[in-house]
């Protein structure tokens, strides 16, 4: 079942389920869930490897960030990959799995971003993959909304997260086991 944006709303304020929402998701949220803004965009470079003990994802290099006050803009050059990361964080109970989808303005621009899924016990900042399919670029603004989050709730006992990637970070340093 989706929760609807009373019960978020409420959750927000008692659990800190979602933290630096905008002043428009506190006041009025649109849908069952929250839009959700790009606060950081990074280039992403060298080779990356996906084993079955060990991984390592390639560097990434801040390109652009969101700073309350400044009107920072960010250029998606075409057929171009990008990571990006939220303003918002999450603070998942173990009740509830979150879903992101990418704002139809940004696919009828023909942009995409690869959400997810966000699992019960995860905390910290939300990172995704954003490509512009087109042949030309788009400017964007830092701090727009691009993502709609929806909230679901769990039946019965589940596993929390327990991932190396709680707390949000980007990319790794290193080689590294999988846990």
């Amino acid at each position: 079942m989706i929760i609807g944006a009373q019960e978020l709303l409420k959750r927000v304020k008692e659990e800190k389920l979602v933290e630096n929402l905008s002043s428009r998701e506190l006041e009025n949220p649109e849908g069952a869930g929250f839009d959700l803004r790009i606060g950081e965009l990074y280039e992403l470079e060298g080779e990356g490897f996906l084993g079955i003990e060990e991984r390592k994802t390639p560097d990434a290099k801040l390109i652009a960030k969101f700073e309350e006050g400044n009107l920072n803009k960010a250029v998606l050059e075409p057929k171009r990959y990008y990571a990006m990361k939220t303003v918002e964080s999450v603070n998942m109970p173990d009740d509830l799995v979150a879903i992101m989808t990418p704002r139809s303005t940004l696919f009828r621009s023909g942009v995409y971003i690869f959400g997810g899924q966000t699992p019960p016990g995860y905390k910290g900042g939300l990172t995704m993959g954003v490509y512009n399919f087109r042949e030309d670029m788009l400017e964007l603004e830092m701090g727009a909304r691009v993502v709609h989050i929806m909230f679901f709730e769990v039946k019965g006992e589940s596993n929390l997260y327990r991932g190396q990637w709680q707390g949000g970070r980007v990319s790794m340093n290193q080689k590294e086991k999988q846990v």
